[in-house]
């Protein structure tokens, strides 16, 4: 039996992690958790969400911007982090809608597709 969901991974191109902690961590505000010693040659890093891990792996070669794969992560305020994405300089667009959520979503540094949801009222 399933009990949950223990981590998502998402790839970054190899060498890119400082960049990468400046988006998750910095603008998005994200926590990075120590990797296991035994992983950690593999680059990348791990972040912590509430009740979910989000494992940040490297992977070249790979056209991230090819596939509907993505994040879907619940926010407390859509605006405000809509405006922090489009000032980092990215492209914020609404998705279709959903019944009891307001969204949108984009394309990371990296071109992996993720997805901000609020329940709506």
């Amino acid at each position: 039996m399933i009990l949950g969901l223990q981590h998502a991974q998402i790839t970054i191109p190899a060498g890119r992690e400082d960049e990468a902690r400046r988006f998750y961590c910095d603008l998005l505000g994200l926590r990075e958790i120590e990797k296991p010693a035994n992983l950690k040659g593999r680059g990348g890093f791990w972040l912590e969400l509430p009740g979910v891990q989000l494992h940040v792996g490297t992977e070249d070669g790979v056209d991230r911007r090819a596939t509907k794969a993505h994040l879907g992560l619940e926010v407390d305020n859509l605006d405000a982090l809509r405006q922090s994405v489009q000032r980092f300089g990215l492209t914020a667009e609404d998705g279709l809608p959903v019944p009891g959520f307001r969204r949108f979503e984009f394309r990371d540094p990296f071109g992996n597709r993720m997805e901000f949801l609020q329940r709506e009222e």
